[in-house]
């Protein structure tokens, strides 16, 4: 039948991979590449951060998981190739207290969905079956050594990817493809240069100057760790620092030059911002949101976050951070929410909302 099965007798692997990048672009992906696989060039660097203690308590980083990340052919058993995807998420969308990439409808599946997608496509062009697995943000992979190696872009000094002509504010999806030998296609030279050359305007804005140096990021002193990923109290020397965020942090991202000229509006209707986060930007904004948050029930909590990528914090941990957003940017006015806050159920919201109650009562005061 030739190469490729009946839809693809003639396709030469140029041809092939052209239109396999064609209907990436398609399905809504901005970025496309295509990579081998094998032990991600960042190993070394990686296996360096976990001994330090870096990735706090995120423990699924390490142990078996640490085993799997350290060769790309080990998640998904037979695979060749991944075909390593880039979806824009509105990095010109105005500064807030939630994260850009949280404040629409959760990524996770919408990608998925999207590389599946990619998936059906493949094997009815081919005209066969393809074993293949999509994988967002979600499986045992270094994305980002994994992007840099399919020729997306380079690690910036933030440790983010980096594209020249995207910037950063995109989520890294992959496709683990079986590629049978009669089957090819191009793989993609990866990204070699550093584009950052001497800037540090992103290790200089860190308002908990969260890296120990360029490409080297202490996650236990990270904005986004301390919010979305700590099961526990956030350190009371970090509180002040994280200002009137409440969930993840953009500012790496916002002060880097690639950004600022090549970064694009939102697109994506999915990823628009629920009603909630809308006028959450301006000071009073962020107060009314975590007073809203800290007046939740479970049930508000589940309908508010439904399909969304915030319900990763759980309600405790969100009100936890409400409280420390109210003493940094509350007035006096916040003072009976966070009172009201002291007699929670959950130990952490209150000892949180002692901490904002006394600055701002300190502040009143002075």
């Amino acid at each position: 039948m030739g190469e490729g099965g009946a839809a693809g007798r003639h396709t030469t692997t140029a041809e092939r991979t052209r239109r396999l990048k064609a209907q990436a672009f398609g399905l809504g992906f901005d970025l496309a590449g295509i990579t081998t696989l094998g032990p991600p060039a960042t190993r070394a660097a990686f296996d360096a951060w976990l001994e330090a203690g870096y990735h706090g308590g995120m423990a699924y980083l390490a142990d078996e998981g640490a085993e799997l990340r350290r060769d790309t052919h080990r998640p998904h058993v037979g695979a060749t190739h991944a075909i390593v995807l880039a979806t824009q998420y509105g990095g010109r969308e105005p500064s807030g207290p939630v994260a850009r990439y949280a404040r629409g409808d959760d990524y996770h599946e919408l990608l998925r969905e999207r590389t599946r997608g990619l998936h059906h496509w493949l094997a009815a062009e081919l005209g066969r079956p393809i074993d293949a697995r999509p994988y967002v943000d979600s499986g045992p992979i270094l994305e980002r050594d994994l992007a840099q190696r399919a020729g997306l872009g380079w690690f910036g000094k933030n440790t983010m990817l980096i594209n020249p002509k995207a910037g950063s504010f995109f989520f890294l999806s992959s496709l683990f493809v079986v590629l049978g030998p009669d089957i090819a296609l191009d793989v993609d030279d990866p990204f070699a240069a550093d584009r950052c050359g001497s800037c540090t305007r992103c290790l200089d804005a860190c308002p908990t100057q969260a890296f120990t140096g360029p490409r080297v990021l202490d996650a236990t002193q990270c904005i986004s760790y301390l919010t979305i990923e700590l099961r526990g109290a956030i350190p009371e020397p970090l509180r002040e620092k994280i200002g009137g965020l409440l969930y993840g942090c953009d500012i790496c991202q916002e002060v880097c030059p690639w950004n600022v000229s090549f970064t694009t509006s939102l697109r994506e209707e999915a990823f628009r911002p629920r009603d909630m986060l809308l006028d959450a930007g301006s000071r009073e904004g962020t107060r009314a949101l975590a007073r809203e948050i800290l007046m939740m029930e479970p049930a508000d909590y589940a309908a508010a976050f439904k399909g969304s990528a915030i319900k990763r914090a759980k309600l405790w941990m969100l009100k936890r951070n409400a409280c420390v957003v109210l003493g940094n940017v509350g007035t006096a006015e916040d003072l009976a929410v966070l009172e009201a806050m002291l007699a929670d159920e959950d130990v952490i919201v209150r000892e949180h909302a002692a901490w904002a109650t006394v600055r701002l009562e300190t502040d009143r005061a002075s």
